[in-house]
């Protein structure tokens, strides 16, 4: 659809300029807005299709020209309209589209895509550093007071690339950088479904930026809002008047949480419109994924609604039965057209097979967010370790169903806003009890099953809660307690990516086994990680009190000594210190249905893992 719809560099009659095509079923005229015609109605008027579809050609209208379609309406009014499908808009509080020729940059990046294509992500390490755009770094405050709120998608590239790898993570994940007009709703409110937002730069330059990602070995996720959309006027609100791309019922089309329209997915029009877009970004900007977001909204006719505030479905039920297929069909073509990829749900309920294929009756994504397990964790985390020993369960709970989907494991920007402080004052005791606890925290979440995500600054412990306004507060570097918990992620992400037994069957049974889980007492959990091959495998011991525990006994299953692969306790990562010395004797002692065991030195509110010798 956006090879035809939209705005199109042509020639007609040896004269260059623009065609447009637009979807407006029900308006009575439309024509084009834009300088050339002192943003008039109908100097430049489009020719109607029996398909609801105005087509034009404007001569003299080239790249970089602004625009929008004045639109008449079935009762009279005039309206102004931004394109759908454009692929560039004016920089906010502006909200005209601009004409643009994505076909004029040259990517590099295929050895990236080439060998994407052959990828099982499912068994590979994925790790997901999330990025705010606008706040992770700002312009200087002499570039600021020049008038540059924002770093540009260039710089960007370059200076996130360099940090990435640093730290070692295997993917980045973008907050929504589809054009949107209200920088509060931090992109949530997407008005171009196929424009990156010109607060950083061109669509080249955003090009540009995957592209260079892709060459430092990174991959590029983008947030994609096809849940709801606002209500501006220039947006796709009542578009032509009507309800053409929102359900005219407000019981169907308005969302109370978020006061936006509810797309209709039962609409042929727009459900192309939606899976178009998906596919637009994967096709012209090479992104490796989408994480879709709010799916339980979407899948429930009553989500966050009372009784009589919605309509049952053909059946009478609550499951909406339209967006279910419009989800389908979107992880249908997204996976047919582009191997390799991958599709995230945001979904915090127990629909089944999220991550089944659609074959086999599933929603066909890859991944799903587990918010189970970032409630019950952030919950324990939370309580005193005094008083864990009465909650060990929560830890525990989530092995009963954490191969039930194929999950990753957010700790996400919504866990650090809205007064609920951000990660590192969450958690309890003193500074250095918070920062132990916070590595703790990290090491459970890298080891347990599943692949981690992690928003930016909870790396090096930022005190203050997010704030999209501001960049994080990168003067902490220096300090010891961060410097140290920004080294032990950095290593945490290298070891996860380099043992296989860490992350090959993170999404399978067969990946994981208990060897303590209901020590409630001391407040210590150990499991066992093994790869496909089951000699490989790496055994973690978490202890969540302040209290060292030596000679802790556990049972391991192999005869060959154990190395420490790495210890949150460590004076590198601000610890006490307190280890093995880098290795531990296996002894011919029986201890958790095995004939061996190790014992060890397991430090306060520290995490050890070992990986058996060759």
């Amino acid at each position: 659809m956006y090879e035809q719809h939209g705005a199109h560099l042509d020639q007609q009659s040896g004269t260059a300029g623009t065609r447009f095509e637009v979807w407006a079923p029900n308006a009575t005229e439309v024509s084009l807005l834009c300088d050339q015609n002192g943003w008039t109605h109908g100097s430049n008027p489009f020719l109607p299709s029996d398909q609801g579809i105005w087509r034009g050609f404007v001569a003299g209208i080239g790249v970089g020209d602004a625009y929008k379609f004045g639109i008449k309406t079935a009762d009279g009014r005039m309206i102004e309209k931004a394109d759908p499908f454009a692929f560039s808009a004016e920089v906010r509080p502006k909200t005209a589209s601009l004409v643009c020729d994505l076909s004029t940059y040259d990517w590099q990046d295929g050895d990236w895509i080439g060998q994407r294509a052959q990828t099982d992500w499912v068994k590979q390490p994925i790790s997901i550093y999330e990025v705010h755009l606008a706040s992770w770094r700002q312009p200087s405050k002499e570039r600021q007071a020049s008038g540059e709120k924002y770093l540009s998608y260039r710089e960007l590239a370059e200076q996130l690339a360099r940090y990435v790898q640093e730290m070692g993570y295997t993917h980045l994940q973008l907050m929504p950088t589809c054009e949107f007009p209200f920088d509060g709703s931090w992109g949530y409110q997407t008005t171009g479904y196929y424009a990156p937002t010109s607060r950083f730069g061109s669509p080249q330059d955003f090009m540009f930026f995957v592209d260079h990602l892709h060459q430092c070995g990174i991959g590029v996720l983008l947030d994609w809002v096809p849940a709801h959309f606002p209500a501006d006027a220039h947006g796709l609100a009542e578009f032509d008047g009507t309800c053409c791309y929102e359900h005219s019922d407000p019981k169907e089309g308005f969302h109370p949480d978020w006061k936006s329209n509810i797309f209709n997915y039962g609409r042929h029009e727009v459900k192309d419109f939606l899976i178009n877009s998906a596919r637009f970004w994967f096709e012209k900007y090479h992104v490796d994924g989408i994480r879709v977001d709010a799916v339980a909204s979407m899948l429930y006719r009553d989500y966050s609604r009372k009784h009589g505030e919605w309509i049952p479905n053909k059946f009478g039920g609550r499951e909406n039965l339209e967006a279910v297929q419009f989800l389908k069909d979107f992880n249908t073509a997204v996976h047919a057209e582009f191997p390799g990829v991958l599709t995230i749900a945001e979904e915090s309920t127990s629909w089944p097979k999220v991550t089944e294929p659609v074959y086999n009756g599933g929603l066909g994504f890859n991944l799903k967010w587990d918010m189970g397990w970032m409630n019950d964790t952030l919950h324990y985390m939370r309580t005193e370790p005094i008083h864990r020993s009465h909650h060990q369960g929560q830890l525990s709970f989530r092995m009963v169903y954490a191969f039930s989907e194929k999950y990753a494991l957010p700790l996400s920007h919504d866990e650090v806003v809205h007064g609920k402080r951000s990660l590192i004052c969450q958690m309890p005791g003193d500074d250095w009890q918070r920062f132990a606890n916070l590595r703790l925290l990290y090491g459970y979440q890298y080891t347990t099953p599943g692949k981690p995500l992690l928003f930016m600054g909870g790396e090096f412990g930022q005190w203050e809660e997010w704030n999209f306004e501001s960049e994080l507060d990168w003067e902490l570097k220096g300090q010891e307690l961060h410097d140290g918990l920004r080294r032990f992620v950095g290593d945490l992400n290298r070891v996860y990516r380099d043992e296989s037994a860490l992350h090959q069957l993170d999404c399978f049974s067969e990946g994981f086994e208990w060897i303590q889980c209901d020590d409630n007492e001391n407040s210590v959990f150990a499991f066992t990680r093994f790869a496909e091959d089951r000699a490989n495998h790496a055994i973690v011991i978490l202890n969540f009190t302040p209290v060292p525990r030596s000679n802790y006994r556990i049972g391991v299953q192999s005869t060959s000594d154990y190395t420490e692969l790495i210890n949150s306790d460590a004076s590198l990562y601000g610890g006490s210190n307190l280890g093995n010395s880098g290795s531990v004797a296996v002894e011919a002692t029986p201890q958790h249905g095995h004939p061996q065991s190790v014992s060890i030195e397991l430090p306060p509110l520290g995490m050890v893992v070992l990986k058996s010798k060759p």
